[in-house]
């Protein structure tokens, strides 16, 4: 039986196409949706200038939902996680072109000491996946390098990609990023 360059060429595209990760499927088919997601938190958005997230921390701050973080460019959010344990969240953006592209999050519990188990970062990682789902949705998966090593958990909604990890033995860190932007800044 001879093969035609066609038929070749078919079956290297199913190779090639059946060798792609369920994430790499996933961020595809969101891309190709045409579907624009630029919703963060309290009113911050993908997509927002500088001025304008400043502004916006500002007014948050005057009406006592955020503070000063402990160094120089981060902001603090005090909320109660879906376990009713008090937590903070800390966060300052990334901008490309005058506009936020990527909001690294870090989450942690108030009462964390290295003995309460019910504090730990494996508890702190379900309790921030089931805060983004009241945020966002549901839909987290989870993907991790092939020796387990690293392991995180991520949702995509058209351009925009929440990424979710344990950063530390205390602490837990959430990545939302404008996928195209990402791409341009590559």
């Amino acid at each position: 039986m001879k093969f035609t360059s066609g038929m070749l060429l078919g079956c290297l595209i199913l190779v090639v196409s059946s060798c792609k990760t369920e994430y790499q499927k996933l961020e595809e088919k969101e891309l190709a949706s045409g579907k624009v997601e630029n919703e963060l938190f309290l009113g911050l958005k993908l997509g927002m200038t500088k001025r304008d997230f400043f502004e916006t921390c500002w007014e948050l701050n005057k009406q006592g939902k955020l503070v000063n973080g402990g160094s120089e460019l981060s902001v603090v959010y005090q909320l109660e996680l879906p376990s009713g344990n008090q937590a903070k969240m800390q966060f300052y953006p990334k901008f490309y072109e005058d506009k936020i592209y990527l909001m690294p999050m870090e989450f942690s519990y108030e009462g964390w000491a290295p003995w309460n188990e019910n504090l730990s970062a494996d508890h702190l990682l379900k309790d921030t996946i089931a805060q983004l789902e009241e945020w966002y949705g549901e839909g987290f998966i989870e993907v991790a390098n092939e020796d387990r090593t690293q392991v995180a958990f991520v949702k995509i909604d058209g351009n925009r990609r929440i990424r979710v990890f344990k950063k530390h033995i205390s602490s837990v860190r959430a990545e939302i990023i404008d996928l195209p932007v990402q791409k341009k800044t590559e």
